[in-house]
């Protein structure tokens, strides 16, 4: 089958190289050409694991294609996949207009004929903006996970897909049917909504988790004990998103509350609860650089002491630091007096938007040197490497911070370190 896979960041170039891989013939689309110039030479404008080697045996064996050209991409496409991500603002507020404008292009231009599926990230209700009389429209979700989105892709639990009543599904069916039997069918606005259900709840869980946690560190409680007394109840479950640790980051939770919190205002709905969660999360955002203020004298602050992040990016496995928490800390961290020293495994250099804001050091103890405290923010391999006592010999106090537990067997027996993580007491 001819496939039109329109926007070409992570959501759409993960799709292309997935559908391009079972064998359908994929024209990806978008309007950057520098972005486009860079594909068609193997350089992707997000990293992913296995997506470039992916992408490199598509364009290889000529089932994968890149253009900037639209009417290129839309040549006898039987599908025409609209799968550009949502942008969104330092408040999590999507510019969903970025999409609407290049879908209703995408639309105008494209056969009648053809079958329009739509996986951009959308407030419920969008796809009705852009739908035709006498054209099949369908939405699903897209169900990525930067760092493993290729598995998420390919081996799903199951597909949910919207369309209308009496739409034909044989050729949605065809294309999805290689990745998941298990297709979900449902209406359009139903699906829609299950996007921003899914990871309203997800940040939901987060959020809960982390407030309990919270109360666990003040009362002598063991977070990771009592998350395994909630999934080992049957009604939970082993698989629950209940871990004590980071605050979710910006991005598609928050993305999803802002969604419905605004749906919620517009139709005159209550949605206490999701303001709630948002609220806590923010809150709990603030726990690592809460837990180094509280390690130094409160006279003083932090200035002159030197504090060390292990990690930037968004996620392990991504090169993004966009919207990281991480970065986030750094900038706290500086504001408040403290010296910073970073390091990460997919940083090799400091972007001009950073540059004064942190020291980028080539090797984890490097970041460590003279540090009053390290704190754990992306769980890259080389940090379980280190070893224990060049890490005390290095810092000025040996205050670690690991909010995830990522190095929990590493360093928490360790008679000269202070290791603390989200839910236990600061011993």
């Amino acid at each position: 089958m001819r496939i039109c896979v329109a926007g070409l960041w992570h959501l759409g170039v993960v799709t292309a190289a997935c559908v391009a891989a079972a064998g359908h013939r994929v024209t990806a689309f978008d309007e950057d050409e520098a972005v486009v110039a860079g594909l068609r030479n193997g350089v992707l404008p997000v990293d992913e694991p296995g997506l470039a080697e992916l992408v490199g045996r598509g364009l290889a064996d000529g089932t994968l294609e890149f253009t900037d050209r639209r009417e290129q991409a839309l040549e006898d496409a039987e599908l025409v996949w609209i799968a550009y991500d949502t942008p969104v603002d330092e408040d999590d507020r999507a510019d969903v207009e970025f999409v609407l404008e290049r879908a209703r292009s995408i639309v105008a231009a494209a056969d009648p004929e053809a079958v329009i599926l739509i996986s951009s990230q959308l407030p419920v209700g969008t796809t009705q903006l852009l739908e035709r009389p006498s054209r099949t429209f369908a939405y699903s979700p897209e169900n990525l996970r930067l760092g493993d989105a290729i598995a998420a892709f390919t081996r799903p639990d199951r597909i949910v897909v919207g369309v209308r009543p009496g739409a034909d599904r044989r050729l949605i069916e065809e294309v999805l049917s290689p990745f998941s039997v298990r297709i979900e069918w449902m209406g359009v606005e139903s699906a829609e909504l299950v996007k921003h259900a899914i990871n309203a709840f997800l940040a939901l869980s987060v959020s809960f988790a982390n407030e309990l946690a919270g109360v666990a560190e003040r009362v002598g409680a063991d977070a990771a004990e009592v998350e395994r007394g909630l999934k080992t109840e049957s009604r939970i479950g082993p698989r629950a998103y209940l871990r004590p640790g980071s605050a979710f980051a910006g991005g598609t939770l928050a993305r999803d509350i802002d969604y419905l919190t605004r749906i919620g205002e517009r139709e005159g709905v209550p949605t206490l609860l999701l303001g709630a969660v948002r609220a806590s999360n923010d809150e709990h955002r603030r726990w690592a650089l809460r837990t180094v203020q509280s390690l130094v004298d409160p006279s003083r602050g932090l200035h002159g002491h030197v504090i060390g992040v292990w990690g930037l990016v968004y996620k392990q496995g991504t090169d993004t630091l966009r919207r990281s928490s991480a970065v986030e800390l750094c900038r706290e961290l500086a504001s408040a007096g403290a010296q910073v020293k970073a390091h990460d495994s997919a940083v090799s250099a400091v972007p001009d938007e950073l540059a004064g804001l942190f020291t980028l050091c080539p090797t984890p103890l490097d970041a460590a040197q003279d540090a009053t405290a390290i704190v754990i923010e992306t769980d890259w391999p080389a940090y379980r490497a280190v070893d224990p006592e060049c890490l005390v010999s290095a810092m000025r106090t040996p205050n670690v911070l690991d909010a995830n537990g990522f190095l929990l067997e590493a360093l928490a027996g360790h008679d000269a370190v202070r290791y603390i993580r989200v839910g236990t007491p600061a011993a």
